[in-house]
């Protein structure tokens, strides 16, 4: 896992609001794409170590991989894809749901994609592999909540 950084938004919500007023800026698709793609050249190398099946999305048609770290108070997450612009989408999802806690990443719903136009601007199957990264990443924070709920045959203790 790559060191964890602080947020840019204080809140999910906040950094979806953040980039659909980011996205407002460009007046066409063609000025988006590039700066999705801008914004993927910016992630953070993923060693290739991690670049095993344990951490690739499987529904993308590009490869991506995506590790997940912390605990259900801050789950980060590091992610890469080989395509350039579904990196761009990591980048998005990242900033909206890496160091969150599992309740606000389960709480917030992706709006940002229907708010800056990429539900209507993405092929098929870009859009069925950034569900998988939705699912994977909610996946992520449902598992470190079932692992902290108290175990009820001993009465919660």
């Amino acid at each position: 896992m790559i060191a964890p950084s602080d947020p840019q938004e204080a809140s999910a919500l906040e950094a979806q609001s953040t980039i659909a007023e980011e996205f407002a800026y460009f007046g066409d698709w063609t000025e988006r794409y590039q700066y999705l793609i801008d914004l993927g050249r910016k992630l953070p190398a993923l060693p290739d170590a991690l670049k095993t099946d344990a951490y690739k999305v499987h529904g993308c048609q590009s490869q991506v991989w995506l590790v997940p770290g912390g605990t259900a108070q801050r789950l980060d997450f590091s992610a890469i894809s080989d395509s350039s612009i579904v990196s761009g989408l990591i980048a998005l999802v990242l900033r909206v749901y890496s160091g969150r806690s599992a309740e606000e990443i389960l709480a917030t719903e992706p709006d940002f994609i229907e708010s800056i136009g990429l539900s209507k601007h993405l092929s098929p199957t870009r859009s069925n592999g950034l569900a998988a990264m939705l699912a994977t990443i909610k996946q992520h924070a449902r598992g470190m909540l079932d692992t902290q709920a108290p175990d009820a045959t001993n009465g919660g203790v």
